[in-house]
């Protein structure tokens, strides 16, 4: 059985690969301005993808609590960044997440850690999108829950096509917004 490698060992081999990058590009990985620089690469990676290193359900599942009233929770403009699982470029934008309770409520800062864990992963912006509204969709008693993603794209607006200008806008729900237009106006004339 292999052991685990701890954070550092994690980091460190990280680096070295960073460091063989940078040679076969064509920098030189010695000279002075880039000696530290696979480290801090390899640090910055690891941070950008801790959402591998947490449970979202278990997030979630730490503040339910009992409530009995509410026709719709909404927290919005929740910011993230991602990485693109294309070419492990950055995009970043703005999530709203309404849900309709049924009997109890989750903390509202475990919704803005929820999309954080799934957002600090290699992702695309339609998984991110479906992940939190599933997770929540399971994890909290509600009658329905919305989700509304919208976000730039760096290898859209770096690479490729290079549209500054363009986002990208994705939905996901269930329950009731699924099955009453009105309340998926509802929520987006609130956000």
């Amino acid at each position: 059985m292999e052991k685990a490698l701890t954070d550092d060992q994690r980091i460190a081999e990280i680096a070295a690969h960073y460091k063989e990058i940078l040679r076969l590009i064509g920098e030189d990985p010695d000279r002075e301005g880039l000696i530290k620089t696979p480290l801090r690469a390899a640090k910055a990676i690891f941070d950008i993808t801790s959402g591998y290193r947490e449970n979202p359900v278990q997030i979630a599942s730490q503040a339910i609590f009992e409530h009995a009233g509410s026709q719709i929770v909404i927290v919005k403009d929740i910011e993230f960044y991602s990485m693109c699982e294309h070419h492990i470029l950055p995009f970043f934008g703005t999530i709203a997440i309404g849900y309709i309770p049924k009997g109890k409520m989750i903390g509202l800062s475990k919704l803005a850690r929820i999309a954080n864990s799934y957002a600090k992963r290699l992702q695309v912006q339609e998984r991110l999108t479906s992940q939190i509204c599933q997770l929540l969709s399971e994890t909290l008693p509600n009658d329905g829950v919305i989700v509304r993603c919208e976000a730039g794209h760096l290898c859209m607006k770096m690479r490729g096509v290079e549209k500054q200008e363009s986002t990208t806008v994705t939905f996901d729900y269930t329950g009731k917004f699924a099955n009453e237009p009105e309340l998926r106006k509802e929520f987006l004339d609130l956000i």
